[in-house]
This record gives structure tokens, C-alpha cells and sequence, in this order.
């Protein structure tokens, strides 16, 4: 009998490590363990990069409508099974890139446990089948406002809402930190946790709602109700969707998103819609799902200044003159731009222009003008010559490689001188994605387009480079007082 009962305890501590090892695997040694993986979508990185990679190609390439010199801020994702959502969620491919964001500040809703405030995991790192993403120090600094933010090691352990949407952000921009925010309830919650991210918003952290849309509903009748969702998302309305029954489980997560928006001036793109239906479930109860891109940056419009703003219309038939110009020179045959299509009265401002030329992505040629003694028109036929037979980096440009050149126009507005104290306080007036930079010292000057802050989105970086372009040593802006202009940009890309 003895024996038996020692047997039998040992079974019982042997099951209760068991069971003890299962539930710390979600933050064995400080790591949050995948939990849905094999569940949500595969368990496998092989199998997780091939289902989203199966997804990105069925994505059909768009005009993504963001405010020219702006730069991507927040994204709304879905986080349901990849074999219902994945799709939609993959549309963030259009926005997204390697190295984009040095932060990611991911909020979910909570699912499963039910509290008040928001749970901020006190792990070092989640880990899915792609990889570990550490948690940013700010996670920490974060949870420090215990009115707002505690650690809820139940909701590491149970909720999804965070988890699911890490691989896509992981498959597109390889290398990040992230602060997972997992939200419940609370009176004004989105305005208290809007105010405590807001300082954390810089030109390297990217914001993500993790929300699906209407929950089953017949389709016909999700499709309807989730079109009014998405608009009043796209016009900022925080206060209808406040409102709203059954509009998004993460509804919270979007109104923070919203608030942000209102106060930097963002501006929503949708990127993607469809539900269940559309993909692996039945029409009669279907969970709908949108993929939205909010874009902020100045925007030419709210510039105070006298010059007009140039619509997509307009800046296409500009692309088309350039390359018009081009064809001409080089006797090849071209689309004919009708000259009363240029009649516009924006198209006689005088505007500073650049014409930018490259073929697979790689540079080609660069040329423009930073004053504004020419006509945009002027200057755009002009520029289009000298970027491809001119400029002294390249050989002329031949008529076989015209097929593969891709077109970019740029209309400046008129340089302001920047005043500052020091290199400190130069770096903190700069505004990465907004301003073009033109930098003299003597006889030495050189300028960068707003578009080069994708390639150098470090200020330091930016400067040290324009200081090399300019032919002065690299460090120079740290040391002497520089001269500095600053403009903005409207830039137009080919239609494909």
C-alpha cells in the first residue's frame, strides 16, 4: 500500500511539474513564449514566412493617397487566423520596409481576462517562430504609471491580440524593440493612454492598433456596417465610433490612434478590407478586417505661404512632360502631353524643381534648381535633361535605358533660413521627413531633398553626410555655425 501511495505521488509532483513548466513557458527566463502559434498560424518559420509571403504576392501594388513629403506613423492591423485575416494584414506591405522603425508600440485589446487600464508585459523579450523581439526601455518607464499601466502575467499567458500581428511586422521590418500594450477598460482610457504615449512618438516608433472590425454578422450586413466604421476612422471621428456597438473589438486601441492623429495632424489611408467571407469562413456570421496606414507630416496645404499645392492630376502630367522631354531628345517615340493640359495657373508659379531619375531603385541621375527664376514647366523640361545627360556622377543617359527609367518630380517651396544656437539645437529643429536642407559654409554648399531623410533618417547621419556632399569634413556641422536653409517638398512618383 505504501508503495502504491509513493507511486501515486510521484505521478502528482511528476504532473505538476508538468503543468508548472507549461504555464511559465510563456516567460521562461523573461521571454514570452509564442502561445497561438500552430493555433493562429504556423508553429514553423519556415512554414510562418511562407503563408506570408503566399498572402503579399495576392497583394495588388496601389497608389497609396499619403500627403506628399510625410512619412508613416500608425498602423491599424487584424489579428485574426492568418487563414482569415492574413490577407488584409498583409496589405501593410505596402507601407512597410526593412529597418523603417526602431520601435514598435504594439496595443491590443484585451480578449480574455477583464480589467481595468492597460497591461504592459514585464518581460524582456516576445519571441515567435521568426525570431525574439526585445521589449524598449520605455516599456518600463511606462509601467511606472501604475495608475494606467501594470504587469498582468494571466494576460501574457491567455491574450492574442498583441502575439498575432508580430510576425507580419517582423517579416517586413526584420529588426525592431517593441512596447506591448494589451488595453481593457476604463473611463476616458484612450484619451490617458493617448497622453502617455504621445512623448514617446518620434520619427523611429511606429504605432499599431491591433483590432478586428464587426463581429458575426451575415455578410452583406458586415459589409455595410463596416464601411461606416472605416469612414468614421478615416474622418477622425473618435466620438461616433466611441459610440458604436460591435464596430471593432479593438476599439480602444483605434480611438488612441485617433486622438494621435487629431493632435499631430495625421492623415488615414486605407490600405485593405474584406471579412471571413471573403477568404475561409461562411457568409452567414463573418468578422471583418481593414488594413489602415495613417500618414503625418506637414503638409503643403497648411504651409502659410502664397504658393498653391499641386494635385496627383497635375504632378502626373508633369511626370509625363519630363518624360516627354527625354524621348524627344533621345528620338524615341512618346505620349504626347496636350499643351492646353498645361494651362493651369499653378503650372506658371515660379518654383524651385528637382528631376530625379533611377533605374531598379538605383540612381541615375539628379538635377534641380533651388531658386525660383523658372516656371515649374520650365523647369521641369530643363531639369528632366540635365538629370539624364548632365549630371556628373553618370554617363549620359541612352535611349535603350529609357524603358527603364523611372520618373520623379519635385516642386520646392521657397528655402527659409534656420536660425540656431547650437549643433544640439540644430538637430532638435530639424524635421526628419518634412525638410529639405541646404547647407553653406563659404564657398561649399550642397543640399538634400526631403526624400533622402528614407535613406538617413538619423539627423546626425543626414548632416554628416550633406557636410561630406558639400566637400567639407563630415563632422563640420558639430563643430562651426553653418548656414542653414530649410524648404518642403511636393514630390510625384510614376503611376505603374
Amino acid at each position: 500500500m505504501k508503495k502504491i501511495f509513493n507511486l501515486f505521488l510521484m505521478i502528482v509532483i511528476s504532473l505538476s511539474l508538468v503543468c508548472f513548466a507549461a504555464v511559465d513557458a510563456t516567460s521562461a527566463k523573461g521571454i514570452r513564449k509564442p502561445v497561438y502559434a500552430g493555433r493562429f498560424y504556423p508553429d514553423t518559420p519556415e512554414e510562418l514566412a511562407a503563408i506570408i509571403k503566399q498572402f503579399v504576392n495576392r497583394v495588388k501594388p496601389i497608389h497609396v493617397d499619403r500627403p506628399s513629403h510625410s512619412s508613416l506613423k500608425a498602423l491599424i492591423i487584424p489579428h485574426a487566423g492568418y487563414i482569415y485575416s492574413g490577407w488584409t494584414a498583409s496589405h501593410i506591405s505596402l507601407v512597410l520596409k526593412e529597418n523603417q522603425f526602431k520601435r514598435v508600440i504594439v496595443m491590443g485589446p484585451d480578449h480574455r481576462i477583464g480589467f481595468q487600464g492597460g497591461a504592459i508585459s514585464d518581460v524582456s523579450a516576445y519571441e515567435t517562430p521568426l525570431g525574439r523581439i526585445p521589449l524598449n526601455k520605455d516599456a518600463v518607464s511606462l509601467r511606472q504609471k501604475k495608475d494606467l499601466f501594470r504587469a498582468i502575467p494571466d494576460s501574457d499567458r491567455l491574450e492574442h491580440s498583441v502575439e498575432v500581428v508580430l510576425p507580419y511586422l517582423q517579416y517586413f521590418l526584420k529588426q525592431f524593440e517593441m512596447i506591448p500594450v494589451v488595453l481593457g477598460q476604463g473611463r476616458n482610457l484612450a484619451e490617458k493612454v493617448t497622453a502617455a504615449i504621445d512623448p514617446l512618438q518620434d520619427h523611429t516608433t511606429l504605432l499599431v492598433a491591433s483590432s478586428d472590425l464587426s463581429h458575426f454578422l451575415p455578410y452583406q450586413e458586415a459589409v455595410a456596417r463596416d464601411r461606416e466604421t472605416i469612414e468614421m476612422i478615416l474622418n477622425l471621428k473618435a466620438d461616433q465610433l466611441k459610440k458604436r456597438e460591435n464596430a471593432a473589438c479593438g476599439k480602444i486601441p483605434i480611438l488612441v490612434i485617433i486622438n494621435m492623429a487629431q493632435r499631430h495632424n495625421w492623415h488615414p489611408v486605407l490600405l485593405h478590407y474584406s471579412n471571413s467571407g471573403d477568404t475561409a469562413g461562411d457568409r452567414s456570421r463573418v468578422v471583418g478586417y481593414s488594413a489602415i496606414a495613417f500618414y503625418g507630416g506637414l503638409s503643403m496645404k497648411n504651409r502659410k505661404d502664397s504658393h498653391q499645392s499641386l494635385n496627383e492630376e497635375q504632378g502626373q502630367k508633369l511626370l509625363k512632360l519630363a518624360r516627354q522631354t527625354l524621348a524627344e531628345r533621345l528620338g524615341k517615340r512618346s505620349i504626347k502631353v496636350d499643351p492646353d493640359s498645361m494651362t493651369d495657373s499653378v503650372f506658371k508659379e515660379k518654383r524651385g524643381t528637382f528631376v530625379t531619375l533611377t533605374i531598379n531603385k538605383q540612381l541615375r541621375g539628379c538635377i534641380g534648381n533651388l531658386d525660383s527664376t523658372d516656371s515649374i514647366v520650365d523647369g521641369i523640361e530643363r531639369n528632366a535633361v540635365n538629370a539624364a545627360f548632365r549630371d556628373p556622377r553618370f554617363p549620359p543617359l541612352k535611349a535603350k535605358e529609357l524603358d527603364r527609367v523611372d520618373i520623379e518630380v519635385s516642386i520646392l517651396t521657397d528655402p527659409q533660413p534656420l536660425e540656431y544656437r547650437d549643433s544640439k539645437d540644430l538637430l532638435s529643429k530639424l524635421r526628419v521627413n518634412v525638410d529639405g536642407v541646404i547647407l553653406r559654409k563659404g564657398a561649399y554648399s550642397a543640399t538634400f531633398l526631403p526624400q533622402v531623410w528614407e535613406q538617413l533618417p538619423q539627423p546626425e547621419k543626414f548632416l554628416s553626410h550633406l557636410c561630406t556632399k558639400a566637400g567639407l569634413p563630415s563632422d563640420t556641422w558639430k563643430k562651426g555655425h553653418l548656414e542653414i536653409l530649410t524648404y518642403q517638398v511636393q514630390y510625384f512618383e510614376e503611376e505603374k
